[in-house]
């Protein structure tokens, strides 16, 4: 059976009617952040990035593990201030 009510509200679907409708959207943004296809910074590749636990990433391809955001490989001060990453 599908189920039409997640088609607008995506990933907070699973929430249904509880925790009111402005946290569910702000899960919703959070969580299509965090699910997204993201480049990794090492090798560049796109859509290889995958979230280990909380501020913890891994490239598929490279096999590198890097901190970044809670739930973006690069947290929005990142853009602010650029990290260089050295080649090891």
């Amino acid at each position: 059976m599908v189920y039409s009510h997640t088609k607008i509200v995506g990933p907070s679907g699973k929430y249904g009617p509880r925790y009111g409708s402005t946290l569910r959207k702000r899960v919703k943004s959070v969580m299509e952040k965090m699910y997204q296809d993201h480049q990794c910074p090492f090798c560049g590749s796109v859509g290889t990035v995958k979230r280990e636990s909380a501020g913890i990433w891994v490239c598929k391809k490279c096999g590198h593990k890097f901190a970044g955001g809670s739930f973006t490989p690069r947290s929005e001060l990142s853009i602010y201030l650029p990290r260089y990453y050295k080649s090891m």
